[in-house]
């Protein structure tokens, strides 16, 4: 009895952590190792999309706790991005670099086909587009695979188009030019977004502040600038807060704004790809109190989710990049809603996430009302 009631405990702390999650599928097979959690946020705009994530949490709360967070990202992400798709994000518990196997990712496909179009998945941290080649020989609902394969490719070009389409937006709502050349930018993190943003920034004459604990990749950036019009200079990872700059661009890790890091900005705005910026949701206040302008992530960053989506209607880059385009207007809109109402843009964000809501279950109603299938002849 005493383990009848604390596995009934348990049960209801699962329930408790995805109240308002729709679906958590817990997926299991000794065969390959393969532990992993598919958590389904909001279907409303349409069937759940996110990518998967390989890491070796501490424990499956940890691991459940990462999909619930995550997948809720990715429901405001859609939302905000057009794409007709709801929130989802699945994670593999266990270490990329050792314990992945082509076995493992095809079990994985496996259990995302079962179920049957609610969750389309793709590449995260810790997987590659190759992992996903294997897991498609099992399923239909896997998005970002290799040209090669039918896929759209390298995602980290539309995200990088994406960010410097949300500078210029930034740029414009500021200054009433979006011209890049002339400002300064502080970038955090060189990975293959943050290059290529910098590499974008200094071609067109900006100047950049650069940290990375890659000193290969700071190597590489210096060496190129050698070329283009625009200055880099490479300062600590600690003093990356502390710059004078126009805009502070943060595309490593999540959680690096907070108390102590907003208190050090010296910038008017923040524009990054890196996801969950904020180490707690009041942090915006923070920055809109202090006057720094902020550009929520997931609105930046979905240049990357924009061809993911868009595979389903077959890769076609010119699509991809006309779509990303979008990020330019709609983060000019955000900026002035959350002037007019004088919410910071974070709120302002999520008022535009349930008024879209709202429409779409709105529609939804109205034809189930209104509207009977052409085969039905009653």
């Amino acid at each position: 009895m005493e383990k009848l009631n604390q596995s009934q405990e348990v049960g209801n702390d699962i329930f408790k952590k995805m109240a308002n999650h729709e679906q958590v599928v817990f997926c299991n097979d000794p065969s390959t190792g393969l532990r992993a959690i598919i958590a389904i946020h909001n279907t409303t705009l349409g069937p759940a999309l996110g990518g998967t994530r390989m890491y070796p949490y501490e424990n499956m709360d940890a691991a459940l706790e990462d999909a619930l967070r995550l997948a809720e990202g990715m429901t405001a992400k859609c939302a905000a991005a057009d794409v007709d798709f709801g929130g989802g994000k699945a994670v593999i518990i266990g270490d990329p670099k050792k314990d992945k196997s082509p076995a493992l990712f095809r079990a994985f496909g496996q259990f995302v086909d079962s179920l049957n179009g609610r969750f389309y998945t793709g590449t995260d941290m810790g997987t590659t587009m190759e992992d996903f080649v294997h897991a498609s020989k099992e399923t239909r609902f896997i998005n970002g695979i290799p040209e090669a394969y039918g896929g759209g490719g390298d995602s980290s070009i539309p995200t990088a188009q994406g960010v410097v389409y949300a500078i210029q937006a930034t740029n414009y709502y500021l200054h009433g030019t979006d011209l890049l050349e002339g400002r300064t930018y502080s970038i955090q993190g060189l990975g293959k977004v943050g290059m290529k943003i910098a590499e974008s920034l200094l071609e067109a004459g900006g100047d950049v502040f650069v940290t990375d604990i890659n000193q290969e990749a700071i190597a590489e950036l210096v060496e190129k600038a050698e070329t283009l019009r625009g200055n880099v200079q490479v300062v600590d990872h600690l003093e990356i807060y502390r710059v004078s700059a126009d805009i502070f661009i943060p595309c490593a890790m999540g959680g690096v704004l907070n108390e102590r890091t907003i208190s050090e900005l010296r910038v008017h705005a923040i524009v990054g790809s890196a996801n969950n910026q904020l180490a707690h949701s009041s942090d915006a206040a923070l920055l809109h109190d202090k006057g720094i302008l902020y550009a929520p992530d997931y609105i930046v960053n979905a240049g990357g989710l924009i061809q993911v989506a868009d595979e389903l209607y077959g890769p076609s880059k010119e699509r991809v990049l006309q779509k990303t385009r979008t990020i330019y207007h709609t983060l000019l809109q955000l900026y002035r809603e959350s002037a007019t109402t004088g919410k910071n843009t974070v709120e302002a964000a999520q008022d535009r996430l349930q008024r879209q809501m709202k429409e779409q279950q709105h529609r939804s109603n109205f034809f189930s009302r209104n509207v009977r299938p052409k085969w039905d002849f009653k």
